[in-house]
């Protein structure tokens, strides 16, 4: 092997011929005209010495690309002028052939040259390598996946603790009494709105005194809940009221009557609440609300109202 070839040979390195190694059909193979170009001949004559020996070439050493397989191998040049490059390599009017690791050893049997023998040996050096690569990189992702499922697996688990623990606070978290003082607006709003959220069949509120602004706290309700209000007919609700809220979230009863002076927050037929003020005006003024723990006494004042 004379000096130049000895030199061109050298200065092939194992990152430059990986970086020429692609995947189609679920191989690796390298271009033909790259692999002229290593081998330091023309592409059209790299391809008539496979075609003088194509029974050393079966479609498992070497196979053209069709079209579709050739497009998208081009999106993975890395520079236009790369591309143009290797189609300039021998006048490229066909789409090119690839070879696997099997097909570039055979090549160097059938070139014939020094060059061809030693640049398949670095070749061969380099498949090996990107196998290594892949095989270790393949391990990591799937200690990767590991992990991350036994992350997934903790969490849900520790999700569901926790959920357990805030459903346990939810349904204990009430003092027996609160009191709101003027200006507290917000905290009273959000106290109520969160007892009104709580329910899941029926909601009863007693009041003699309602307005749309109770109506914008009932809004708060899940769906499907019934609403029944129960309040004196001079009422500042109208029929229209009553019937635009049922549009958006039915549905609301109004009713009437004279037997209570306190107002009552029932939920669900069970919890109680005894409110020092119309809910119209929760934080507006000091007023109290107390959790009723008697059972028997939300029973009486629903008895009350049927009577």
């Amino acid at each position: 092997m004379n000096n130049s070839s000895t030199e061109q040979t050298a200065l092939i390195s194992t990152n430059q011929v990986r970086n020429l190694i692609y995947s189609v059909r679920s191989q690796q193979v390298m271009l033909d005209s790259d692999l002229a170009m290593l081998y330091q001949v023309k592409t059209k004559r790299l391809n008539e010495a496979v075609k003088r020996n194509a029974s050393r070439f079966p479609e498992r050493f070497c196979f053209q690309l069709s079209k579709d397989e050739y497009e998208v191998l081009r999106s993975q040049f890395a520079t236009s002028k790369q591309e143009e490059e290797r189609d300039s390599r021998g006048g490229r009017r066909y789409f090119p052939y690839v070879f696997t690791e099997q097909g570039i050893a055979m090549l160097s049997t059938v070139l014939k040259s020094e060059t061809a023998i030693n640049v398949s040996i670095r070749i061969m050096d380099s498949f090996v390598e990107m196998r290594r690569y892949m095989a270790s990189t393949s391990l990591i992702h799937q200690r990767l996946d590991n992990i991350e499922l036994r992350q997934i697996s903790y969490q849900k688990e520790t999700d569901e603790r926790f959920e357990k623990v805030f459903d346990y606070i939810a349904a204990h978290e009430e003092s027996e009494q609160r009191i709101f003082f003027d200006g507290q607006i917000y905290d009273a709003f959000s106290l109520v709105a969160g007892i009104i959220r709580k329910a899941g069949l029926s909601i009863i509120v007693i009041d003699n005194y309602v307005d749309i602004d109770t109506l914008n706290l009932l809004a708060k309700k899940k769906e499907d809940v019934d609403v029944t209000i129960y309040t004196q007919k001079q009422t500042s609700l109208s029929k229209t009221d009553v019937a635009n809220f049922n549009k958006q979230y039915p549905k609301l009863t109004l009713r009437y009557t004279k037997v209570f002076h306190d107002r009552f927050l029932i939920i669900d037929n069970q919890h109680g609440y005894h409110i020092g003020a119309s809910i119209k005006d929760a934080g507006k003024k000091c007023f109290g609300i107390n959790l009723i723990q008697d059972v028997e006494i939300i029973h009486s004042i629903l008895r009350k109202l049927k009577s």
